[in-house]
């Protein structure tokens, strides 16, 4: 059996009413955060048991434990699930190359940028007079 303690105890001493004053008057819902643990603190220990105790007897506890690495819950037909698997690893594998083909692409684009926009740039020292120039190494 385990004890906890707490430094400020859920009841109306004088500290807790002191700290909901101040919560309230630095931040609203400090204060409120505050008043709630006054009334009901003795009763946040039972409120989480109760919540796990449900969560243990939830039909959604059978579908988490039953997920696999791919987040989906196996059927219980064996080829069916290889069949998923092998599909979504080649789904992914197709996801990949889009990507690196969007990266190239975005890569050209940054280089047509930029060769159109030294172009405008040459052709504007032009008309200043001052030549086209030719970067530095």
């Amino acid at each position: 059996m385990t004890t906890a303690t707490s430094a400020i105890k859920p009841a109306w001493t004088p500290l807790t009413t002191g700290l909901m004053i101040l919560g309230f008057v630095a931040f609203w819902p400090l204060g409120l955060a505050m008043l709630a643990y006054i009334l009901w603190g003795d009763r946040f220990q039972d409120m989480a048991r109760d919540a796990k105790s449900q969560w243990n007897r939830s039909p959604m506890k059978g579908c988490m434990n039953q997920m696999n690495g791919n987040g989906y819950a196996r059927t219980g037909n064996v080829a069916f699930d290889d069949y998923r698997e092998r599909e979504l690893k080649r789904l992914e594998e197709e996801r990949a190359k889009l990507e690196t083909m969007r990266n190239e692409f975005d890569e050209f684009l940054r280089e047509l940028r930029r060769t159109k926009d030294q172009g405008e740039f040459d052709r504007f020292m032009a008309d200043r007079g001052h030549g086209p120039t030719t970067p530095s190494a």
